[in-house]
């Protein structure tokens, strides 16, 4: 009867102290966890003040794609990855694009179906270049267009 009493009391502790990338790996990263890793990267990133614009991420028996594969958003804008299928993240690698600022870091990994993450639309004016790193060379790439406000 302890035993079990000590089990239970153990799982209750454990499931309140749980940290938010428990929550991210459950499914509910937000703008916090596709900006970065932690609290810094919680502090810079900018409040989304647009329309949100959902890209699908999937696997299946068409290979490795985002639906849309080009999206136009406005700065303030928030990118939402979706997990279909997979693991996927979303990234906008220096290297292909040159000289651009303002770029996020890649989001966190989506794993489970249902699975979102929030990108905020932090760059000006410009096409770029996205993907998903470890099916870039499989063909999953995506631009990205930001209009003028």
């Amino acid at each position: 009867m302890r035993l079990t009493f000590a089990a239970s009391f153990l799982l209750v502790a454990l499931t309140a102290c749980s940290t938010p990338s428990d929550d991210a790996a459950a499914g509910t990263a937000g703008a916090a966890g596709a900006a970065g890793s932690g609290p810094a990267a919680e502090a810079t990133a900018p409040a989304a003040t647009g329309s949100v614009i959902e890209i699908k991420a999937i696997t299946d028996d068409q290979g490795n794609r985002f639906e849309p594969a080009k999206v136009e958003a406005k700065p303030g804008d928030v990118l939402r990855l979706t997990l279909v299928s997979g693991v996927h993240n979303l990234s906008f690698p220096a290297d292909k694009n040159p000289g651009a600022t303002g770029l996020p870091p890649a989001s966190d990994m989506v794993q489970l179906p249902g699975q979102t993450v929030d990108i905020p639309v932090s760059m000006g004016p410009g096409k770029y270049q996205f993907q998903c790193d470890p099916h870039a060379a499989l063909g999953m790439t995506g631009e990205l267009e930001v209009e003028d406000d």
